[in-house]
């Protein structure tokens, strides 16, 4: 487990001080595949380095377990290479001049105690077994692909079977196709062989299809940490919900107070149940999020059949794009601008449609957040 207790870190920018690392608190649990996502410039990356002894820090603390390995406070600082910590990094760092078979051994060569010769070999067969490349180990690396590259800077990571994996857009250099590919090569790893990993990206798919877990992260601070799901579909801040995805958002009253957390909202297209962090007082403003693939067309004659509790929308289609596996079309309903997917073109007359919710509840913000 890898704890982190108040983190602080600023920079001096233009005779004015840059919070690049806010006051972070985070507990990340053992074994899991935890996401650091953000913006550029939000505090990821120095966090990441942090962990990792590249970068120090002006306060707080960092520990591995019970192990305290960093705290300016209390003079603690534990070299990088004492952290039993393995790093991938963006550019893949291979080094030309070495066989695929000595990049992946070279950090079982700098150890205080080195292994033998038997050792390392068995160490670093294992490691290229493990991302599919123990035929290429006598290869040159100069003649690997981008997505080979990327496999043997993860084996070298791994060879010293380190407690903690960390790693730094690991996928930005790659394509399109092949980084997808790479996304489920590296989740079903880290799931063979369990280590603790931090992986920061600026991609919102990228990390909700690999996390555990996701930190969302902004100006330096921490806004969230949860599930994906958590994350995508009930966000503890707007910062949060539009970092995530496209956000309808439609504004409505609390009619009913159901509990803490639910409640029905009046809107100028009907009632709807709403979740929220704190439900407020009854005639309260609010704002529903209604992600894309929330809103189906339905056809006049289905109408009927959807509950008094269900908002039933009349738009107009104002525009069309195709994604090639599905459409998404952006609509008006009055003043109020829509977005929604589908996988075939509506049957629109004069590009009216009727849009229904797919879900029978709504998360809301207090009106205004956003």
């Amino acid at each position: 487990m890898i704890r982190l207790e108040g983190l602080n870190k600023t920079f001096r920018s233009h005779d004015r001080t840059v919070h690049v690392i806010n006051d972070v608190t985070q507990t990340i649990p053992d074994g899991s595949f935890f996401t650091l996502l953000g913006p550029s410039g939000c505090g990821k990356t120095t966090t990441l380095r942090v962990i990792a002894g590249l970068e120090g820090h002006d306060s707080g603390s960092v520990w591995f377990g019970e192990k305290l390995i960093s705290c300016p406070e209390k003079k603690v600082f534990t070299r990088t290479s004492d952290r039993d910590i393995g790093m991938v990094f963006q550019s893949y760092a291979i080094w030309p001049h070495m066989s695929v078979f000595g990049n992946v051994a070279y950090p079982l060569t700098t150890r205080r105690n080195k292994l033998s010769s038997s050792q390392i070999q068995k160490r670093v067969l294992e490691a290229l077994e493990l991302v599919g490349l123990e035929q290429l180990s006598q290869s040159a690396s100069t003649a690997l692909s981008g997505g080979q590259q990327q496999r043997v800077a993860l084996a070298r990571a791994l060879v010293s079977e380190p407690q903690v994996l960390l790693l730094d857009e690991p996928l930005s250099n790659l394509d399109a196709l092949l980084r997808e590919r790479m996304r489920s090569e590296l989740t079903q790893l880290q799931h063979k062989i369990k280590v603790t990993s931090v992986y920061v990206t600026h991609d919102r798919a990228e990390a909700l299809a690999m996390s555990d877990y996701i930190a969302v992260m902004n100006g330096g601070r921490i806004e969230m940490t949860g599930t994906p799901d958590e994350i995508y579909r009930r966000p503890r801040t707007v910062f949060v919900a539009k970092f995530l995805g496209h956000c309808n958002f439609i504004e409505g009253t609390i009619r009913t107070r159901l509990s803490d957390s639910t409640g029905i909202a009046e809107t100028a297209f009907g009632a709807v149940e709403v979740t929220m962090e704190k439900v407020a007082a009854v005639g309260a403003a609010i704002s529903l999020l209604i992600r894309p693939e929330d809103l189906v067309v339905v056809a006049d004659e289905e109408i009927c059949s959807y509950s008094a509790q269900t908002l039933l929308i009349r738009a107009y289609i104002s525009n069309t794009m195709y994604f090639g596996e599905h459409y998404e079309y952006e609509a008006l309903a009055g003043d109020v601008a829509l977005r929604f997917k589908g996988n075939i073109a509506p049957n629109a007359a004069n590009g009216q449609i009727v849009l229904a919710l797919r879900r029978g509840v709504c998360w809301a913000f207090a009106s205004g957040a956003h």
